[in-house]
């Protein structure tokens, strides 16, 4: 497993809970040559004294080096780790989901807030709709094939669709996908309703079309 060394005096926001690395604050990466050229490769995190951080997905070419996973030195970053966060992130919000119109767009999974940096997922049309999903880091992109197990899992909503940033999914490093996941793409154009406006949506892309009048 690589190892991160914080530089002395930089570890104090780590501490305080913030998950960004960024690579001003590394003072050295250690490990194999191929695991630090693996966006999303797990590392331990420690400070200049040794004292462990974290464990984090780490990313050479993103100047947020490193995206902490956890604090915990006896939690491994692993499938069940995946699962518990996505599990957690839709029980929070089921009750929003539940109450949404067939047109509402609702978060479903919302990054560093659930601990799974990077990763953004909204539902559109229930149950049988579809769940957008953005992998904005390597370390959700990494754990991409469980994230989709687990949604696919806990939803019961069987089309999970990939779009994404393309400004943020560069600056990762990482490939630019706009795709279906499980299931099938969705169409071109849906009615979303945001309060008491309505737009014509490309789930697809995120582009809103014309309002259409209430």
């Amino acid at each position: 497993m690589l190892i991160i060394t914080i530089k002395q005096g930089k570890e104090k926001s780590l501490l305080a809970g913030d998950p960004w690395i960024y690579a001003s604050a590394v003072d050295k990466v250690d490990g194999k040559p191929q695991e630090k050229n693996k966006p999303g490769a797990t590392a331990t995190v420690q400070t200049s004294s040794r004292q462990f951080i974290g464990r984090a997905a780490y990313n050479a070419k993103s100047q947020i080096c490193a995206r902490i996973w956890t604090y915990k030195e006896d939690e491994p970053v692993d499938h069940a780790l995946i699962k518990r966060r996505v599990k957690a992130a839709i029980a929070k919000r089921a009750a929003s989901v539940r109450a949404a119109g067939p047109n509402d767009l609702v978060p479903v999974v919302r990054g560093d807030e659930d601990g799974l940096s990077g990763l953004l997922v909204d539902s559109w049309g229930g149950v049988k709709g579809y769940l957008i999903c953005q992998f904005q880091s390597a370390g959700v992109d990494a754990w991409k094939v469980a994230i989709v197990q687990a949604l696919l899992a806990e939803t019961g909503c069987p089309n999970v669709y990939e779009r994404c940033d393309d400004l943020v999914r560069k600056g990762e490093g990482l490939p630019i996908f706009y795709r279906a996941l499980a299931g099938e793409e969705p169409p071109d154009h849906v009615l979303v309703t945001e309060g008491k406006q309505r737009y014509s949506m490309d789930l697809r892309t995120g582009f809103k079309y014309p309002k259409v009048r209430s």
